[in-house]
């Protein structure tokens, strides 16, 4: 019997897919938690970021357009945010604070902005500082352009790296056969700047004419995980493919990531986006997940109250609502594991300054993970 083309087509996919995966794609679930998960915060439908401003505070934004800090307990609703234009994946967005924020009290957050020329929004980055339960001394740092009435692919995460620069992600806000691979245009790459919003004048594409000067990586899809490696420095992120293809990719100055022209997944509808996989002058992922996971929100634990849990990767999915945890040898993903299964929509994950994992799930709150026999 002949082979029928679109039969062979699907398993040459599979067949790359499996090459393109450097451990086993066995994902486990543990034979006993090590752990009892609390709900401590509820009634937050989507809690997108957070961050600890002390030991006894935790501030959480909500999609819906709230800044809600929650202390000894009790919940304040911020007043004084920005305008947020709520579409589709958009709305209020990551939050994360200056390295030196005890002295400082710089606060970070992306957001989506209506300002500007034309309908609909993009990316913003703004700072400010916090005072009597108010947001003052606001400074717009960066606006992705053009504006766009297209729902999907915002990003977007910060991350302050060693050296004090502000890394932030933009989506390719679902025009992926123009933003990702233009370095004139806004979306679908990961930027640097200064803490004040200045452009570091080492930034890789200075010199381009027409080049939007803040890029430091492009060919990025849906980016919805950036972090640091405690380790090394380095700039993690993770990024949501179409069908298949979810990506985790360390960031490298300059470096073109691919998207759309090689990829791991296929369109929504089974249809193939491009023959290839791997270009030369593209970067691969250091993992990628196929089926996708849906992957927000991302931490590395560098806590010792969880047993044999340090210097692993914590990874939400959205798709199938549980937290994942990834080991780590050599930059390769060696062991996985299923955590919180089926707890629901998993947005955020951070690790607090106590040392224990606070975990944000989509209509149920923040959930703390806690260590049995402590």
């Amino acid at each position: 019997m002949k082979n029928h083309p679109i039969c062979l087509y699907f398993f040459v996919v599979l067949l790359t897919q499996s090459c393109a995966q450097t451990t086993d794609k066995t994902i486990k679930n543990p034979v006993t938690n090590s752990f009892s998960d609390e709900l401590i915060i509820e009634g937050i439908q989507n809690p997108w970021g957070m961050v600890f401003p002390s030991k006894n505070s935790i501030l959480i934004t909500e999609k819906s357009g709230k800044l809600i800090l929650v202390k000894d307990g009790e919940k304040t609703q911020i007043q004084g945010l920005p305008n947020i234009y709520e579409r589709g994946q958009g709305g209020f967005l990551d939050i994360e604070l200056h390295p030196d924020y005890e002295n400082n009290g710089w606060i970070y957050f992306s957001y989506s902005s209506s300002d500007g020329d034309g309908n609909g929004g993009n990316t913003t980055i703004m700072r400010a500082k916090l005072k009597n339960n108010e947001l003052v001394a606001k400074e717009t740092l960066y606006k992705g352009v053009p504006n766009t009435t297209k729902g999907q692919h915002w990003g977007s995460r910060l991350e302050f790296d060693d050296a004090g620069f502000l890394y932030f992600s933009i989506g390719d806000r679902g025009n992926r056969d123009v933003n990702p691979q233009d370095i004139t245009r806004d979306g679908g790459k990961i930027y640097r700047i200064h803490d004040d919003g200045r452009i570091p004048n080492d930034n890789p594409f200075i010199g381009e004419k027409g080049a939007k000067k803040a890029i430091y990586s492009y060919g990025h899809r849906n980016q919805q995980g950036l972090v640091k490696n405690p380790i090394t420095g380095d700039i993690w992120n993770h990024e949501h493919g179409p069908k298949g293809g979810d990506e985790i990719n360390i960031v490298k100055k300059g470096r073109n990531y691919g998207w759309p022209i090689i990829t791991y997944g296929i369109n929504y509808v089974g249809t193939k986006i491009t023959d290839e996989t791997s270009r030369p002058g593209m970067e691969q992922p250091l993992y990628q997940w196929t089926p996708s996971i849906a992957p927000s929100g991302m931490t590395f634990v560098t806590s010792e109250k969880y047993k044999g849990w340090k210097g692993s990767l914590l990874v939400g999915s959205l798709a199938f609502q549980y937290l994942e945890r990834l080991e780590l040898k050599n930059n390769k993903v060696v062991y996985r594991e299923k955590l919180l299964d089926g707890l629901g929509r998993v947005r955020n994950v951070r690790q607090g300054p106590d040392g224990y994992i606070y975990v944000g799930v989509e209509g149920k709150g923040v959930y703390k993970l806690i260590p049995k026999n402590q």
